[in-house]
């Protein structure tokens, strides 16, 4: 089989995978695949207070959360200007003196993820820092607009600069069952995409039951997908812990039986410092070291941010300070 490989970005810890190139689609495997709701919503019903971590260690996972999160502005009321302040977020993600005190000058976010029109401005204000634009695409947020269209939405942000592109799947071929369609779909995005990184958008909360989840996410990993994510953000039900366990481990299925390591990006409803820790420590329980590193795990996210700066200042001077010392920009 071919292998592509994954060109780290410059000042990011990222590694060097082999990019997951897909599969021929097997139903078989496809639809043996179940999900135990009971013993899943055991597994992580008392993983945040079992798993838990302090001080000078509490400070450094924080840090690591943000190296991967892609922090995103998709609001219709988007401007350049905000984009020009988000990217600032970006390359200066906590105030300079706490990062001094904490000996981790020099930290960034994993990406900034904004509209395709917003593309431009994201690249020039990121210019020269590493970091790379992620654009949503294929009709964000519902993904009903005419299938050439979302191929020429993905091709034109590339175009226009985008190193990574999240496409959203038709949530009606996995509630009918139609793995084929999926599958198909999700191989011609990820040929539209090119060299840019493609995440699927799985938008879990849509998908009905968690077989459902488990099958999609085993289903776009075939069709080539180098990241599965869960949501849009704009759907009532967004990340969870049971969601993730049960994409996790189709991920850790899938490396086990290809050699291909895939991505996991969390998204929508992650807003507080205390929700990162756990879902890094699920990652690192479930997936192992190789995985925490932007390469392989972003959340998306855009007030999240500001709650880990609070902790860690609170860490570096003993008292929490008003959010509004801790601006987007």
């Amino acid at each position: 089989m071919q292998t592509e490989i994954r060109t780290p970005v410059a000042g990011l810890p990222q590694t060097t995978e082999a990019r997951n190139v897909g599969m021929e689609l097997d139903l078989d495997r496809v639809m043996r695949v179940q999900a135990n709701r009971p013993a899943i919503e055991r597994r992580v019903a008392t993983f945040p207070g079992r798993r838990t971590v302090k001080k000078n260690y509490q400070a450094a996972w924080l840090c690591k959360a943000i190296t991967c999160i892609d922090l995103t502005t998709l609001a219709g009321d988007d401007t350049e200007g905000r984009v020009r302040r988000l990217a600032a977020k970006a390359r200066q993600p906590v105030r300079a003196d706490l990062l001094d005190a904490l000996g981790m000058a020099g930290l960034r976010v994993g990406a900034v993820c904004v509209y395709h029109d917003m593309i431009a401005p994201a690249r020039a204000a990121l210019e020269g820092s590493g970091i790379p634009v992620a654009a949503v695409s294929t009709g964000f947020p519902a993904g009903l607009s005419p299938f050439h269209l979302r191929l020429a939405e993905i091709e034109e942000s590339v175009k226009a600069g985008a190193e990574e592109i999240d496409i959203v799947i038709s949530r009606r071929h996995v509630l009918t069952g139609n793995w084929e369609a999926l599958y198909e779909e999700i191989r011609a995005f990820r040929a539209a995409c090119g060299p840019a990184h493609l995440k699927a958008i799985l938008a879990t909360g849509e998908l009905g039951t968690l077989r459902n989840v488990a099958r999609a996410s085993l289903v776009a990993m075939m069709a080539g997908a180098d990241f599965i994510k869960t949501s849009t953000g704009k759907e009532a039900v967004n990340a969870t812990l049971p969601v993730s366990l049960v994409m996790i481990r189709a991920i850790r299925d899938y490396f086990d039986a290809t050699g291909y390591r895939v991505g996991y990006k969390p998204a929508g409803g992650i807003s507080k410092a205390k929700d990162a820790l756990s879902y890094l420590m699920l990652i690192k329980e479930e997936l192992g070291n190789p995985w925490l590193s932007p390469d392989l795990f972003r959340f998306g996210a855009s007030s999240l941010l500001g709650d880990i700066e609070r902790q860690l200042e609170h860490h570096v001077t003993g008292a929490y300070s008003a959010g509004y010392r801790h601006p987007m920009g």
